[in-house]
């Protein structure tokens, strides 16, 4: 587990050290304390860009004119591995990353620690637009593959290059969109495996949790246009002039669809009330949580999620954290709903940017 984390000019923590950490912990303090941003920098020792998608110099503390630190000793074995991402006042867009102080990459994090977390933001991730959803799996799939996040930035990049050469007045090169295309299909390719990968690995996770008192979710993975890298590489080429007048890509692994079905009811998640999709949602992010932890350590990281459930749907959560072998983050406004798992858990009091262990 994480253990000795540092928070330095991050947020509004100017020096936070969290220290004798367990397998649960737990966050409490006042809405605006800064327990959410103790949950985004772990986030962030992790591959991709955090729980919040933030830019990297808005994470800085404000008035700081440095950049900020993260840091963490991981134990594997009872060998502590230091893990460290951070970034400078000269350079406040580019996060770097240290793993025993040894310069390496956010990929290479990926492959020390899974880390899921589940957010007050993410709510409307079934009534909301796709890309929330394909964000959602593509950031689930780093368990699988910690690349999967540069394929999907250099898919995208690809695609605003295609995108930009379509909306052109005069019509393209061919050998360029050749060359253009070649780099959608090597990515885009590695995308779709790895998106059809995650839901097949999901569903096998959710077929083994129990039906209640979370809502079993079933969840289809539907591609925009092509299932594998030789048919996406067939529909560019087709669809050239059809994109031409469109003055955009219209296929292709961006227009993919994640699709959540109430399994009970066979009611699109969608559709479902606030409550069952609340419950849905809590499921996927357990399921995967079990998943995660097989070869690596694990961490997970709930935000203002016990406060939210019913008495029944809490105890049961509780359970399943402990059974999931990862460790657990968890905020709350009071202690309170923690207090079936407060005598177990390392607990912090935060407030104005402090965590004083309780």
């Amino acid at each position: 587990m994480l253990e000795r984390i540092s928070l330095t000019h991050f947020r509004n923590h100017t020096a936070t050290e969290l220290a004798g950490t367990a397998g649960f912990n737990l966050l409490v303090g006042e809405n605006g304390a800064g327990k959410t941003n103790v949950l985004e920098a772990l986030s962030l020792l992790a591959s991709g860009r955090g729980l919040r998608r933030a830019a990297l110099a808005d994470m800085v503390e404000y008035h700081a004119g440095t950049g900020f630190g993260i840091g963490a000793d991981l134990y594997q074995d009872g060998e502590p591995v230091r893990l460290a991402t951070y970034t400078e006042s000269d350079n406040p867009g580019r996060r770097k990353v240290r793993i025993n102080r040894a310069e390496s990459t956010a990929t290479a994090l990926g492959e020390w620690l899974a880390m899921t977390w589940l957010t007050p933001s993410m709510d409307g991730l079934f009534t909301g637009p796709s890309a929330d959803r394909r964000r959602f799996i593509d950031r689930m799939a780093l368990v699988i593959d910690p690349a999967h996040a540069a394929h999907a930035s250099r898919y995208e990049a690809a695609l605003r290059e295609r995108n930009r050469l379509l909306s052109d007045d005069r019509f393209p090169e061919t050998g360029w969109l050749d060359a253009i295309e070649a780099q959608m299909v090597e990515h885009g390719g590695r995308l779709i495996t790895g998106r059809a990968l995650l839901v097949d690995t999901l569903m096998g996770q959710i077929a083994h949790m129990p039906a209640e008192p979370f809502a079993r979710p079933a969840l289809t993975y539907v591609p925009g246009g092509a299932d594998n890298a030789d048919a996406l590489s067939q529909t560019l080429f087709e669809s050239r002039a059809r994109d031409r007048a469109a003055q955009r890509t219209l296929s292709g692994p961006h227009r993919d669809e994640l699709e959540v079905v109430h399994a009970a009811k066979r009611v699109p998640a969608a559709q479902s009330s606030t409550g069952e999709q609340k419950a849905m949602l809590v499921a996927i992010t357990l399921a995967h949580a079990q998943m995660a932890v097989r070869g690596r350590s694990g961490v997970l990281l709930l935000d203002e999620v016990a406060a939210h459930l019913d008495p029944i749907r809490r105890a049961a959560l509780f359970e399943q954290l402990s059974a999931s072998g990862a460790q657990v983050w968890m905020t709350g406004t009071e202690l309170a709903p923690f207090s079936t798992i407060a005598s177990d858990a390392a607990v912090w009091r935060v407030d104005g940017g402090n965590a004083l262990r309780l």
